[in-house]
């Protein structure tokens, strides 16, 4: 990997930009805590019903498939105790991403919920932008609750240091067509693009489409590398040469 022809950051954010624990001790409890008052105050609201919609498909699937899931009968009880079981799962489902992130927006206006990232993001997106490269996140978690995150971390609002978001309304983050398609979306070409990310199937399929990657492997975690090149933090991509 060139650094003169990488133009394009791509960053996984969950174990990647933000600790694990983040989304599994606070912002996942916290949906989950939320999910029935939240669908009885907004049941109305367009986009929720389009997210129920969803939802009602995804059980459908799954009763199809003999998992079980709880019945859906059209109120917000029983929808958010079919949310509560997909968020135990932790499903990827774009319907229940979406629904998090309007709970989540909730909990982040109303002072509830405070981004975590760890310390060197905001360093390195800043060297990034300095050099005149695009930084931009891809996560399995909805648009809205990505820039929700990064425009309320503990560090500030990181959101102008972010070029573009892509969730899996592009499509799967182990499924190479994604990345081909984000990099027509943002008029790279895949080799000019690094992708980074605790997920080795993620990588596999980001370099299938001819990305350069990066394995992040945050302290106390262990991951095997799958043949990635593997970092730390986000200190040695691209430092300043001074």
């Amino acid at each position: 990997m060139s650094d003169r022809a990488v133009r394009a950051i791509l960053l996984d954010i969950e174990g990647t930009t933000t600790p694990v624990e983040f989304v599994y001790d606070v912002l996942f409890p916290f949906a989950s805590a939320q999910a029935e008052q939240f669908l009885r105050e907004r049941w109305d609201d367009q986009s929720v019903q389009s997210d129920i919609a969803g939802l009602r498909a995804e059980r459908e699937g799954d009763a199809d498939k003999g998992l079980d899931p709880p019945e859906i009968r059209g109120d917000p009880q029983s929808l958010g105790a079919y949310v509560r079981w997909l968020i135990s799962l932790d499903r990827k489902a774009t319907p229940l991403k979406s629904l998090q992130g309007k709970i989540w927006r909730a909990g982040y206006e109303s002072g509830q919920l405070h981004g975590r990232i760890y310390d060197d993001v905001p360093r390195a997106l800043e060297r990034w932008r300095k050099q005149g490269r695009k930084a931009g996140i891809f996560s399995s978690g909805s648009v809205l609750a990505q820039r929700l995150l990064f425009s309320h971390t503990t560090a500030g609002d990181l959101t102008p240091l972010l070029s573009y978001y892509f969730d899996t309304n592009v499509g799967p983050k182990v499924n190479a067509d994604s990345y081909k398609g984000i990099a027509a979306e943002i008029d790279d070409s895949p080799s000019d693009i690094l992708f980074v990310s605790d997920v080795v199937a993620e990588l596999d399929a980001a370099q299938q489409a001819g990305l350069n990657t990066l394995l992040c492997v945050r302290p106390g975690r262990k991951i095997e590398s799958g043949g990635h090149e593997s970092i730390e933090t986000f200190d040695p991509i691209f430092p300043d040469v001074s």
